[in-house]
Formats: structure tokens, sequence, C-alpha cells
């Protein structure tokens, strides 16, 4: 099967219309209260993983609905105005969230930089999903 457009297409499109946030940029973030981490990774990547501290987990498959206030899935804390920073494992799955948040209209949303794994890799603070407040 020839598909239209593949994924990596699809995914330098996204990074092409998004702002990516640096690791650098993204540790200053980490205990500005303005500020919140988004993990739309699978709930067995985050046990099997760890993740940020104080990230929030919305699943990648529920993310449209939480953002929604016209949707009976709503979470108040995408609108309140703060800066979101979404991230996956790899920055694929984060890419094409953050341009979809951006065609909703929600402002300030952008993604980590090479997701958590590069994160983890850089060595910055990661918890366990257990211990996550």
């Amino acid at each position: 099967m020839k598909l239209k457009i593949g994924y990596k297409e699809l995914i330098a499109h996204a990074m092409a219309q998004i702002e990516t946030v640096s690791l650098e940029k993204a540790q200053d973030l980490l205990g500005d209260g303005e500020t919140v981490f988004i993990d739309i990774r699978d709930v067995r990547e985050l046990e099997r993983e760890g993740m940020i501290p104080n990230a929030m987990h919305a699943p990648r498959g529920m993310l449209e609905f939480w953002v929604d206030p016209d949707s009976p899935y709503y979470k108040p804390i995408f609108g309140e105005g703060r800066r979101l920073v979404l991230y996956c494992a790899s920055a694929w799955r984060s890419a094409l969230a953050t341009e979809t948040l951006q065609r909703m209209g929600v402002p300030n949303v952008s993604h980590l930089e090479g997701g958590f794994s590069a994160w983890k890799k850089a060595q910055l603070p990661t918890v366990d999903k257990a211990s996550k407040p």
C-alpha cells in the first residue's frame, strides 16, 4: 500500500508549525508555576520509564477531549492559560499533538526537543509514576 503522506512527512510538517523547547529551556521551566509539562505517553511507558517531576499525564488518545471545554472529559488545567510543554518518548507524538492543539486554538503550547528519551539521556530529573503527586 502506498500512502499519500507517511509519518515522516506528518512529523516534518508539524515541526515546521510548532515551537520546540530545548532541554536547557525546559529545565529552566521545570520549577516555573506558569508551565505544565504534559506527558502524552501510554501509561505503561510511564510505569516502565518514569516521568518528568510534576508532569501531568494526559494520554495521547484523550488529549483533544481533555482540552476542549465542550467535551464531557474536559480537564480545567488546560484552560488555566499556563504554558503547556508536551512530551512523549521521542518527540514524534508530541509534535503531532502540539500541532493539533495549536489548530484547536490552545495558546502557549509547545513540545520538548527529543522527548523523554533525550531528557533521560541528559540525566535530568525523573520520578517514578507511583511517586508523582
